[in-house]
């Protein structure tokens, strides 16, 4: 049961890959629209998107790379959204201006072996 499990897996990613890369595809290769004509009507207003001739076309599609930064904006709770206090940056501390030498280290009660 394991490995069936694992082929069909395999082959519903690999189909799911050449379904979504087609609509990247298609998305990526429409012309957009020249512009969008309001439409005031007894329901409500309606946008109708028109080309450079002024026919009407399909309304445009979110580009599958974008419509998961709207889902994540969509999804904010509203109190991330505060501005941010401005405060001033610390200012460096000043150079010292003249160098200190370090002490030297003491002498040790014991000198190094001598060779044999």
């Amino acid at each position: 049961m394991r490995p069936s499990f694992r082929i069909h897996f395999a082959l519903a990613l690999a189909l799911l890959l050449v379904v979504t890369g087609q609509a990247l595809a298609m998305a990526r290769g429409n012309a957009g629209a020249a512009g969008q004509i309001v439409l005031c009507t007894g329901t409500g207003p309606v946008i109708v998107f028109v080309d450079e001739d002024g026919q009407p076309i399909q309304p445009p599609h979110y580009c599958p790379d974008f419509a998961l930064h709207l889902i994540g904006d969509a999804m904010l709770p509203p109190e991330t959204a505060v501005p941010a206090q401005l405060r001033p940056a610390p200012m460096p501390p000043e150079p010292a201006r003249f160098a200190v030498p370090r002490p030297l280290p003491a002498p040790n009660a014991r000198g190094p072996p001598r060779p044999v």
